[in-house]
């Protein structure tokens, strides 16, 4: 195993959307009374530690990243004392806990935003990026799309990356990194292990406000003082034990990504490469290669993500023609084989989990779920489906616990979002004890995962192996297949078969599966 002090290099990480993972109270929203209520489950599936998207105070524009209060928890949720109560149990359980933190916009209903357009001369209003003018002071595309300026009453107007009810601050002025710092130890004290940083690198603007020029310094993506911000976040970590900062990180040029990595930075980021990346054995080879030098010049873990709360899911994106994500390319409603989809997903559970660093498991992921693409146009809550025409609602969806109809076991209510009735297959309840399920396969991976020495290790070594074949090994003893080609191959010379995420063909490993084999002594 990794060093405890260091538990984030190798831990599996669950991602819990609080709105959809178990509603207590019966008004069909997540809780975290429901979280408390099924931590044995996460128990069960023998995660190392939960991601818990916001849960803070929020008019909710864009599901909770626009923060009213970093210090309290918005009453649809539950209260501070619940949280800090999940906090405790989940430690008693053997789990870590990591908060997300917002830094790049607060709520246009946070007190310092409400200040700044109550009074122009407020000291406030440095917070934001104000510019007065007739004109929109740029033409920036927004991350959702669209304009990313709104003029208030008094005729000025404010910067917004995203929608306007979260405006961005102003990254240069000292209250507002003295704020955030103060928002770090306050976490920490209440016991928590971590925090993700939403949309890490778009924090620092250039003040001169230029346009976007291709093959120009962009004007507010990965700027260099971003860096200072992070150094400073480190420092307040490193007054505590055992704490990570893990970054939101898009960033396509794998030097400017790995800088954010540096020993006196963040501890860990998202590795979105792997998660866009197709279904194709040279692409992934590829992929894992590139991850991992990446990581290793700079001595930090590589992470490996396939599902988050912003993207399909990967059940429906492997059941397509086309299997690579990307923001800009939508594929909503394109043909899906969900038979194809579920057995390349449990491959790739087996391929993530056996990889040198960290993993992260959305929720549903153990569940094989798949994207809800049949939610009325009228039920969408997501900011992106009126700027983009793609709505991130189908991944959102509520888990299914058990039962056979709506709400399974979800909530005594109406579930937020509708889930498919397919899913009564799908619930905890209908796939516990069974051997075959995709739950029953992530139960046994995890496990497995923490008893093999090999897999906490920080390297690997590939296996010469047939074309259109990922095989690699993991220490002395542990091997890992996954057969990406469209024929049977052979498995390598072996001791005996650990884990298969799909039957064997005798002696011969067949399309889309992937295998963990314990090799001979020596081997």
């Amino acid at each position: 195993m990794a060093d405890q002090n260091q538990w984030w290099r190798d831990a599996v990480i669950y991602q819990i959307y609080p709105r959809s993972f178990a509603d207590a109270d019966g008004d069909g929203v997540g809780d975290i009374d429901g979280i408390r209520a099924h931590l044995h489950h996460l128990r069960d599936l023998g995660v190392d530690a939960i991601w818990m998207s916001p849960w803070y105070p929020s008019p909710m524009a864009d599901a909770g990243y626009d923060v009213a209060d970093f210090r309290d928890i918005d009453p649809v949720f539950g209260t501070l004392a619940g949280a800090e109560a999940l906090i405790t149990e989940a430690h008693e359980a053997g789990i870590r806990m990591i908060v997300d933190i917002v830094p790049n916009h607060i709520s246009s209903a946070h007190p310092w935003f409400k200040a700044a357009l109550a009074d122009p001369s407020a000291k406030e209003r440095e917070y934001f990026w104000f510019r007065p003018g007739t004109e929109m002071p740029t033409s920036w595309t927004g991350e959702f799309g669209g304009t990313t300026w709104t003029q208030t009453p008094d005729g000025s107007w404010y910067l917004h990356l995203f929608t306007p009810e979260q405006p961005d601050l102003n990254w240069e002025h000292p209250d507002v990194r003295a704020e955030f710092e103060s928002i770090l130890r306050f976490w920490f004290d209440r016991g928590v292990d971590g925090i993700r940083i939403d949309s890490a690198a778009l924090l620092l603007k250039d003040t001169t406000f230029p346009e976007v020029v291709d093959g120009q310094p962009h004007p507010f993506h990965d700027l260099d003082g971003v860096h200072d911000v992070y150094r400073a976040w480190r420092r307040v970590a490193d007054e505590y034990d055992d704490r990570a900062l893990i970054g939101e990180v898009w960033m396509p040029e794998v030097d400017r990504f790995a800088r954010y990595l540096r020993p006196d930075e963040l501890h860990a980021a998202f590795n979105f490469d792997f998660l866009g990346c197709a279904w194709d054995p040279t692409l992934m080879r590829e992929c894992i290669d590139r991850t991992l030098d990446a990581h290793a010049t700079i001595g930090a873990p590589p992470t490996w993500v396939l599902s988050n709360h912003d993207v399909t899911r990967h059940v429906t994106r492997y059941g397509r023609e086309k299997t690579t994500f990307s923001f800009e390319e939508n594929l909503d409603g394109t043909p899906v084989d969900l038979e194809l989809g579920t057995r390349r997903a449990r491959a790739a559970a087996l391929l993530s989990l056996s990889l040198p660093g960290s993993a992260y498991v959305y929720q549903g992921d153990e569940l094989g779920l798949w994207e809800n693409e049949n939610i009325p146009p009228e039920e969408f809550a997501d900011p992106m489906w009126g700027r983009r025409g793609h709505s991130r609602d189908g991944c959102r969806v509520p888990l299914p616990w058990s039962g056979d109809e709506q709400p399974f076991g979800f909530s005594t209510g109406t579930p937020w979002l509708p889930q498919p009735a397919e899913w009564k297959d799908r619930t905890v309840q209908a796939q516990t004890g069974d051997p075959s399920s995709m739950l029953e396969l992530y139960r046994a991976a995890i496990h497995l995962r923490r008893r093999e020495e090999g897999l906490h290790r920080s390297t690997m070594a590939w296996l010469d192996a047939a074309p259109g074949v990922l095989a690699y090994t993991r220490g002395p003893g542990f091997a890992s297949v996954l057969n990406m080609s469209g024929a049977p191959v052979p498995l390598p010379d072996h001791h005996s078969c650990l884990l298969a995420s799909g039957p064997l063909d005798g002696t011969l490993l067949p399309p889309d599966t992937a295998v963990w084999l314990r090799l001979h002594p020596g081997k």
